[in-house]
């Protein structure tokens, strides 16, 4: 199958750019990656979505795209469980003449490597502290930028990524994806213990050029957690190209985020239908446009929207000691912190569900709580945390009983909606008293919904200011004789202007009172949305969201 340029203005993605992990133990993780690997730590940063997180990259000199692998450390994580849904694997590429040597680094460092062949090469596959697979493909790939500071002889560096590994019910669907809008070429299928391994090439000569994919149909979804890859991103030359390839995605149904500036490159994401996260990065700037080469990895490197909280931050990112240099980063000792987070309960001491998601809950330092439509679960609603992307959240998702908050329109005489709309508001304060419990107060919560779950969430706002911003999709006030100060809380609300269950009028009303209130409303109308959520929505509910987070410092 050969390659295609996908779209007016693209070229064919040249390959892999970086890989995103979960991890734990922050030191552990600096020394493992620069100790054993040998990899530069080329930034220390924080999570632009949740600044009291540490971002390492490790690379090669420079960290050039194709040798980044980076890393968010959430300390006392829970491991994540491999499964479909999601990279699993990523492969550097090794000298051939190396494998002795690594094989016997590998067994030095107490790791257990289990040797196979892939597409006629060699493979090594051991574990990292915290689960993730890494693999060692010896193929006498291209040489990349030595780090003469490396513990690993110089012959025997990695030289950047070779591949990674995806888990998936369907190949095709990744197949329509990499070759039919991104100009992947299809290299091949061969049997894997786990199913068919199809692997894709990428368009370009140099590192990074493969994405290998496991078919296993009826098997279960992976579990986020430590050693969970959270996404793996493409190369693209720059920011024209990724505009267009944004554009061509959003045409085909993929939903792509907005452009999202990351410092050191631009970035969009995006899932297949399997719900694998894909990242389509820029090259540029790179790693030393904000420090010299020689300085890579040896401070605490901000974006200027974060330098204001610069003390803030440095609190409360926990000390680690970069031990190519010699320096210590970061201020907080864990070993005055909680220890690992523990599974949370799936129910609120009141005999309702809560459904959980993305960060574990004791770690979790901002939330979401997401409320669902008539007829529907607290599962439909909780996977909108896959489109929102935002790694600092905990998601909880009530479940109504019997699927309904409460039995008549949101429109009826109130009496008509009586005990259960009560009943319902008391289920929200539930949860959020839970939050407060947990050292997360109304303020840095969201509270969201759709369709009756939104009537829900603006009800519970109206009448229990304070939140850190609501987000309603489709809905409106059940009641409009609150009257308590809103001043600057965030509302999103959208809604088809021939919605049969929300009318326009509603919603204009409804916009009104909270901003007489003092709310900062966005009040979107949006002919043909149905009454369903879109792109734009998720968009608009995310800056809520970032908003929230990005406060925090």
């Amino acid at each position: 199958m050969t390659s295609l340029s996908p779209a007016p203005g693209t070229s064919p993605v040249q390959g892999l750019h970086h890989l995103t992990v979960m991890a734990s133990d922050p030191q552990r993780n600096v020394d493992f990656y620069t100790q054993v690997l040998g990899q530069r730590l080329v930034k220390v940063t924080v999570n632009f979505d949740d600044p009291g997180t540490y971002h390492f990259y490790y690379g090669d000199r420079t960290g050039q795209p194709g040798t980044i692998m980076t890393h968010f450390p959430w300390p006392g994580a829970r491991r994540g469980v491999r499964g479909n849904g999601e990279v699993v694997a990523l492969a550097y590429s090794v000298p051939a003449a190396s494998h002795v040597y690594w094989q016997a680094r590998l067994a030095q460092h107490g790791l257990n490597a289990t040797a196979s062949t892939r597409f006629g090469q060699p493979v090594l596959t051991f574990e990292d502290p915290d689960g993730t697979w890494i693999e060692l493909a010896f193929d006498d790939g291209v040489p990349v930028q030595p780090w003469p500071a490396s513990p690993v002889q110089a012959e025997h560096e990695l030289r950047g990524f070779h591949s990674v590994t995806a888990w998936v019910r369907n190949t095709d669907a990744v197949r329509q994806l990499l070759v039919g809008h991104l100009g992947f070429s299809e290299v091949g299928t061969e049997a894997d213990p786990q199913g068919p391994r199809t692997r894709f090439r990428g368009s370009g000569d140099g590192v990074g050029l493969f994405v290998d994919v496991v078919e296993r149909p009826g098997q279960p979804r992976g579990t986020f957690g430590a050693g969970s890859v959270h996404h793996v991103a493409l190369r693209t030359r720059d920011d024209a190209e990724q505009e267009a390839y944004m554009a061509s995605l959003s045409e085909a149904g993929y939903r792509p985020t907005p452009v999202q500036d990351r410092q050191y490159f631009h970035s969009i994401y995006f899932r297949e239908p399997n719900g694998v996260l894909f990242e389509i990065a820029t090259d540029a700037p790179g790693f030393p446009d904000d420090e010299a080469v020689e300085e890579l990895g040896r401070h605490l490197k901000l974006p200027a929207w974060f330098e204001p909280q610069r003390a803030q931050i440095e609190a409360h990112v926990p000390r680690i000691l970069n031990r190519e240099y010699g320096v210590t980063i970061g201020r907080r000792n864990l070993n005055s912190q909680p220890g690992p987070a523990q599974a949370e309960p799936e129910a609120d001491g009141h005999g309702v569900q809560v459904l959980t998601a993305g960060r574990p809950l004791a770690d979790a330092r901002v939330a979401m709580v997401l409320l669902h439509g008539r007829g529907g679960t607290a599962a439909d609603i909780l996977s909108l945390e896959r489109e929102f992307n935002l790694s600092a959240f905990t998601y909880l998702a009530p479940q109504a009983d019997g699927n309904t908050w409460y039995p008549q329109s949101f429109l009826a005489p109130l009496a008509q909606n009586q005990p259960h709309l009560d009943r319902a508001l008391a289920t929200v304060d539930a949860v959020m008293s839970e939050l407060a419990a947990q050292g997360i107060p109304a303020s840095r919560v969201v509270l969201g919904g759709f369709s009756q779950g939104a009537c829900l969430a603006l009800e519970y706002a109206s009448r229990t200011p304070g939140l850190g911003g609501v987000v309603a999709f489709s809905g409106g006030l059940i009641t409009l004789d609150q009257t308590g100060d809103l001043s600057g809380t965030p509302v999103f609300m959208g809604v088809d202007p021939r919605d049969g269950h929300i009318p326009l009028s509603r919603f204009e009303e409804t916009v009104a009172n909270l901003r007489a209130r003092g709310a900062d409303v966005d009040a979107r109308v949006i002919p043909g949305l149905g009454h369903t959520i879109n792109a734009d929505e998720l968009n608009a509910a995310r800056a809520v969201m970032q908003g929230i987070a990005g406060a925090m410092g």
